[in-house]
């Protein structure tokens, strides 16, 4: 009987002990703890950081980085990525505020301005899957064609003077923050059960793991791949779409290096650059670790160019540690 006990104990530690090795050995737990340290370090540092119209004003302003995030992961866990999402967020907001000061009804503009950021998302996977061309050729030219767009459309300057039910989405508070947050938190939540247990978009798992074994094992992979492109795509308008309404006008110089906020986030996340790796709540706590660093900076009146400096560098620390750490696996 004794040695029954021990033995039962001896198995619950086990189990209790691989399970503690699991839990600390996710990215996300990592990520938290990572968050947790650094907003007990500021709040000794500086006595504004604790407040909470300074945790709104983190909160809002990472509200485009986190929905343009969901799609990125996606496109990272199938082994892409795509660095027009910047651009399209800046022409998505210009076109909307374009239609909308020419009377055109705001619902109705809202879906035109989706359907154009999804048609874009989807020439890129054209063009990467069907063509064979390379992510980062393809979409670093889209991205200049979208940038290109919504200059030229508005000549540089700003789309203002638009009515009062324009920013409605953006300024109007529900629960003490603005819509726009809460949007951004169910499409993340939705996002992440998506990713995890919808069948199409746990393809690009496999698709991002092996392509090869994913296309003999009947994976549409072309098709699945040019799937998170559209994503991407109709996300980044959904973000240029709430910015615009957050900001009272259409500005088509929004989301200039945005692209690299957000693949700093995913990849920190724990999304690999190599594919088959991800969750969407990863790349939302990246997203978080982010802003929360250049709240930092901000409060201890560090310039902003320096703030540039820093993000590039914990992009690329984020890379080479996964390429460590795949290596060591």
């Amino acid at each position: 009987m004794t040695a029954s006990v021990a033995s039962n104990e001896l198995r619950g530690g086990a189990r209790g002990r691989a399970l503690a090795a699991r839990l600390f050995g996710a990215r996300e737990v990592t990520l938290l703890m990572l968050i947790l340290a650094v907003g007990a370090a500021m709040a000794l540092l500086s006595p504004h950081f604790m407040s909470g119209a300074n945790f709104r004003a983190v909160f809002v302003g990472l509200v485009p980085t986190a929905i343009i995030a969901i799609g990125m992961t996606m496109l990272l866990v199938s082994g892409g990525f795509d660095l027009s999402v910047g651009s399209v967020l800046a022409l998505a907001s210009t076109v909307l505020a374009m239609l909308v000061s020419k009377g055109v009804d705001i619902s109705l503009s809202a879906v035109i301005t989706l359907l154009l950021g999804a048609g874009i998302g989807l020439a890129n996977g054209l063009i990467v899957s069907g063509l064979g061309v390379n992510p980062l050729v393809a979409t670093l030219g889209t991205m200049s064609i979208t940038r290109g767009a919504a200059l030229v459309l508005t000549e540089g300057f700003s789309i203002s003077a638009l009515p009062k039910s324009f920013g409605t989405i953006g300024k109007t508070d529900v629960l003490g923050m603005p819509v726009m947050f809460w949007i951004m938190l169910a499409l993340v939540i939705l996002g992440d059960l998506l990713l995890r247990h919808a069948r199409v978009l746990r393809q690009l798992y496999f698709v991002g793991g092996n392509e090869q074994a994913a296309r003999l094992s009947g994976i549409p992979v072309g098709a699945v791949r040019t799937l998170a492109f559209v994503i991407t795509g109709a996300l980044a308008a959904v973000a240029g779409m709430l910015l615009a309404s957050r900001l009272g006008s259409g500005t088509p110089t929004a989301g200039s290096a945005l692209e690299l906020q957000v693949l700093a986030a995913a990849v920190i996340g724990g999304a690999s650059l190599r594919g088959g790796e991800g969750t969407v709540l990863g790349a939302f706590l990246g997203v978080v670790f982010v802003a929360l660093i250049n709240n930092a900076m901000t409060m201890l009146s560090v310039s902003i160019y320096w703030q540039m400096i820093v993000t590039g560098a914990v992009l690329v620390a984020a890379v080479a540690i996964d390429v460590i750490v795949r290596r060591r696996a």
